[in-house]
């Protein structure tokens, strides 16, 4: 093994020593030592080998942390908000770069928890597989209406943000409801 390739193995098992809780650099690391075959240097006939002995990191893991770090790479340039953990990556690397970009910025509009949960709701909804309203009908509103409801989350995130105090929880359901009302009332 020459100077350089094992100074570049060190260097990337070193990321993934010290980063065992950061699931983005962890998986960069380990898509490198893949992708370049790396492990073949220490010894391991095969990438799964490696993570298995050398770290203690399942198979199935391993490429879920490579398909996350593919997914914080794809959203990075297109905002500071990303998904926090592999979980939530998880739910959006099944798709292709530009509808996972779509995805991610509609979910965030929502004003929603970043939790997986949530996204796994949203993704549901939006790709058409659950009874509930679709996010993707966003694109048919008008811009003043989308603009008045984005508000809306907006002050729904800052009462949330200050428990409630500037604006009571019963208040928002009550005006909500009041809403809801005025949007059904001409149906028959």
């Amino acid at each position: 093994m020459n100077h350089l390739c094992q100074e570049q193995i060190k260097r990337l098992e070193s990321i993934i020593a010290s980063n065992q809780r950061n699931f983005h650099c962890l998986g960069q690391a380990l898509k490198a030592i893949r992708d370049h075959h790396l492990y073949r240097n220490l010894g391991f006939d095969s990438f799964e080998s490696y993570v298995k002995n050398r770290w203690d990191i399942a198979k199935s893991h391993s490429y879920r942390l490579i398909d996350a770090a593919n997914v914080i790479d794809n959203l990075s340039p297109i905002g500071d908000i990303l998904p926090l953990n592999e979980a939530q990556c998880r739910l959006l690397s099944p798709f292709e770069s530009f509808d996972q970009r779509k995805i991610w910025c509609a979910f965030l509009q929502t004003g929603v928890a970043l939790t997986a949960h949530q996204l796994r709701n949203f993704i549901s909804d939006y790709t058409g597989n659950r009874q509930s309203p679709r996010y993707d009908l966003i694109e048919t509103i008008s811009d003043s209406y989308q603009r008045a409801v984005f508000e809306m989350l907006y002050q729904i995130r800052l009462a949330r943000s200050d428990n409630w105090q500037s604006t009571s929880r019963q208040a928002a359901i009550y005006w909500n409801n009041v809403m809801k009302a005025k949007i059904l009332w001409g149906k028959s």
